[in-house]
């Protein structure tokens, strides 16, 4: 890192609380935000890692209509299965909050109003479409019509998704109202807005010229809109759902949910604050904190370009130092799809595999789309279990540990026979923490997954170049440097794997019965003293049957059939 920080705040983005979690959402943001944060307070480092629900707009409020609901009952549900998911996942939050809470809606509003009081937003009176037998004027997701450009009949206001072009209400032919089914009229609408375009000069210097350190894939797409032009952008709506705006002509207006999620981060760091007696601004708003945002690419326009310019615009924070945004995960070689249920659940995952979460955070990790889209299939998830995590770090594991019981009673041996083969894994070993380390803090998390895996390779070969089981007949002091060394190994293993695969962290901690170390620990030969017990091995994997495997594909296949 080039810059060292005192502390770091690291943001996720807000899952929406109309569904569950799905292995996209993982792979593009969770696991990753995970492996940083555990990683950073594996090093000593203060941290506050911050999640919530994202519970305001449109899809929320149509979503309890179908249902004949309230929004508040759509999202309490939602919220309840997220939360319980990523807590029994091993996601770290230090917070995980929802922004239909008081404090979200207070600190929400305030932001508005300071940014309303120092002149920063412009007033606009524009047409909207209005539903006259509903009485309210209609977010472009309450109207559908013909899509102008490939002629589908049920295309919304802002987005056909045939064809997946990015629509204006006002392009619909034939337009109709989702609440009525009339068509709707234009009536004029008066609201404030954010104008981005006076904030183009700085953030063509902030972003384009300060920031090229960023993935080449978060960086262009900042350019490309840049490069277009910015335009001022609504922060307020006309609905009944979401933060009131805090003004008095403002009546049946909240704040646009893109403008209230991302203050969402604030609001929760204040919760957090709050619980634990720490003071949340000083990780927002001093220049010794460092902002990390994880997100997928579909959010990157929010939080590089639209919420550092109302940052700005407020004056007091701080701005993200990186925004590492991942691309998209597809799902056996088809694209995600909530509507069709084309996904792999998180809850439903933590249910049919019980004690295999950190089977899928490697696998997720393994095939992170960090720099492209890439595929998650059951066959690979199977092979990275089998051929990786068993057959490799398990094996290792088991093997060292079985003929530690074996020759010494569960006791490490002391080791007294020293060869050049030991001394240049000795070496080796030594450099992993560093390189793991840099990967993690450069966010490439598949190298570093890759890396710690490299090590767990490096001590199955050892172990089965020096084959102790046949030197214990002939050269006794030779094994008892064998498995020393190879329980070191084991011991270092249990520190660097764990912010890749945490729950396995903790259960070889347990198998070699010792305390959790810290990454600075790691590369030391000694960390295991001699003499010390070890319990009972147990096995860190199993193996998974083509069976599992065949009745996920066939409950997917179900979602197309």
């Amino acid at each position: 890192m080039s810059k060292h920080f005192k502390r770091y705040t690291i943001t996720s983005a807000l899952p929406y609380a109309n569904g569950a979690i799905h292995v996209g959402h993982l792979a593009g943001v969770y696991v990753p935000a995970d492996i940083y944060a555990r990683y950073l307070r594996s090093i000593g480092e203060e941290v506050v890692f911050i999640g919530g629900s994202d519970e305001h707009g449109v899809p929320i409020t149509i979503k309890a209509r179908q249902e004949g609901i309230t929004p508040q009952e759509i999202v309490d549900r939602y919220h309840a299965i997220i939360e319980k998911s990523f807590a029994e996942f091993g996601i770290s939050f230090d917070v995980y909050s929802r922004t239909s809470k008081a404090i979200h809606h207070q600190t929400a509003a305030g932001f508005f109003k300071k940014l309303y009081d120092d002149g920063k937003f412009i007033e606009k009176t524009t047409e909207q479409y209005y539903d006259e037998e509903a009485k309210q004027f209609l977010a472009d997701r309450y109207i559908t019509g013909t899509c102008p450009h490939c002629h589908n009949e049920g295309a919304y206001g802002d987005q056909c998704e045939s064809c997946g072009t990015s629509l204006n209400a006002m392009d619909l032919i034939n337009p109709k109202s989702v609440l009525s089914g009339n068509a709707p009229v234009l009536r004029e609408t008066n609201h404030w807005y954010l104008p981005l375009d006076q904030y183009e000069k700085w953030l063509t210097e902030w972003i384009i010229e300060g920031h090229k350190e960023w993935k080449s894939n978060v960086y262009g797409q900042c350019k490309s809109w840049i490069d277009l032009g910015l335009q001022p952008r609504a922060v307020t709506r006309d609905l009944d759902w979401g933060v009131k705006v805090p003004l008095p002509d403002a009546e049946g207006k909240v704040l646009y949910v893109w403008f209230d999620a991302p203050i969402g981060y604030i609001s929760a760091t204040k919760e957090w604050a709050e619980k634990t007696g720490k003071d949340w601004e000083i990780f927002w708003k001093n220049d010794e904190s460092k902002l990390v945002h994880f997100i997928g690419k579909d959010n990157i326009v929010f939080h590089c370009i639209i919420f550092p310019a109302m940052l700005k615009a407020e004056g007091s924070y701080i701005l993200p130092e990186n925004v590492p945004a991942n691309e998209f995960l597809n799902l056996e070689n088809d694209k995600i799809s909530t509507s069709r249920n084309w996904a792999v659940w998180l809850h439903e995952y933590l249910d049919e595999f019980p004690n295999k979460q950190d089977v899928l955070r490697y696998a997720l990790s393994a095939n992170a789309p960090e720099t492209k889209d890439n595929n998650f299939t059951w066959k690979d998830f199977q092979d990275r279990n089998n051929n990786e995590l068993l057959a490799i770090f398990g094996n290792f594991i088991n093997r060292t540990v079985v003929l530690a019981h074996k020759y010494f009673e569960g006791n490490v041996p002391e080791p007294t026979v020293w060869n050049d083969e030991d001394k240049a894994v000795i070496e080796e070993l030594r450099l992993f923490p560093e390189k793991i380390g840099k990967s993690i803090e450069n966010y490439r998390f598949r190298e570093g997954l890759n890396e710690m895996m490299n090590l767990a390779r490096l001590g199955n070969k050892y172990l089965t170049d020096q084959e102790p089981w046949k030197k214990f007949k002939t050269d006794i002091e030779r094994t008892k440097t064998i498995l020393n060394l190879s329980l070191q190994i084991c011991a270092n293993l249990s520190i660097l794997c764990e912010p890749f695969l945490p729950f396995t962290s903790k259960k070889l901690c347990r198998i070699l019965n010792m305390e959790p170390q810290t990454w600075k620990q790691a590369g030391d030969c000694n960390l295991l003293k001699t003499g010390h017990h070890l319990n009972e091995a147990e096995f860190l994997f199993e193996k998974i049957e083509d069976e599992a495997i065949e009745n996920q594909v066939k409950k997917l296949q179900l979602c197309k059939d």
